[in-house]
């Protein structure tokens, strides 16, 4: 088993230090970092290659193949990054790097093929972010693992961990960007994969900026609530192991 943390960037050079010496502190699985770049003339990429030759892990830049912005750049990584697991983590410090041995383990040892970092369940928790943002977050995330049975109460959250055979066995279709992790949760719940959630601590970025914009984001995310509510209705999820058989 192998571990790789995408990272997509965007002028992040205040954050990607910072970044990298939480990720040696703090994750003990031995894991590659994949930073997934827009432009040459990025930001982040001068620091990132000064501070890269003293870190424990290996670091590799990819430049982003599916055009430009996140969700290009989280296709790219997740495509070409490698690794029997791979998470998505930003780089602005906001993802819990706390448990990344946690959900590892749970992918390693057979328990899980999703492991998605929850806010939302008891012991997650977020600090900060615009407060109407997080109430839309926690209503879709709580209404779908109620009406659909999606094990977790976090669906629009991009801290998880997918198995590759979770990867192998989805077409995104996602258009935007940051609904991509909702896309391949409520998908690997309708083909009968793992899904586990795990306590995880958000936190607002505190250098950089944004490039969220909830009323540009909505209606794309819109389209995986519906989509997961509409499965629901009509069938229940099936193995994918059983389909092959």
């Amino acid at each position: 088993m192998s571990l790789t943390l995408v990272c997509p960037v965007y002028n992040e050079h205040e954050n990607i230090v910072p970044l990298l010496e939480a990720l040696e502190r703090t994750v003990r699985t031995p894991f590659e970092l994949v930073v997934v770049y827009d432009r040459d003339d990025d930001t982040t990429l001068p620091p990132l290659r000064a501070a890269a030759p003293r870190m424990p892990f290996r670091i590799r830049e990819l430049r982003n193949a599916e055009g430009r912005g996140v969700l290009g750049a989280v296709k790219t990584g997740l495509r070409d990054g490698g690794g029997d697991a791979a998470l998505v983590i930003m780089a602005d410090l906001a993802d819990d790097l706390r448990i990344v041995d946690a959900m590892y383990a749970l992918i390693a040892s057979g328990n899980a093929d999703l492991v998605a970092g929850s806010r939302y369940m008891r012991g997650g928790r977020q600090i900060g972010g615009p407060w109407f943002k997080g109430l839309l977050s926690r209503l879709a995330g709580l209404s779908l693992h109620l009406t659909c049975g999606l094990p977790t109460h976090d669906a629009t959250n991009n801290f998880k961990m997918y198995a590759r055979c979770v990867l192998d066995a989805i077409e995104i279709e996602s258009v935007a960007g940051f609904e991509v992790a909702m896309e391949i949760t409520v998908k690997a719940h309708a083909l009968g994969f793992r899904i586990v959630e795990i306590p995880a601590t958000w936190t607002d970025r505190v250098a950089g900026e944004s490039r969220f914009r909830l009323m540009h984001w909505l209606p794309h995310y819109l389209r995986w609530y519906w989509y997961a509510l509409a499965h629901a209705l009509v069938r229940r999820p099936v193995s994918p192991l059983k389909e092959q058989a």
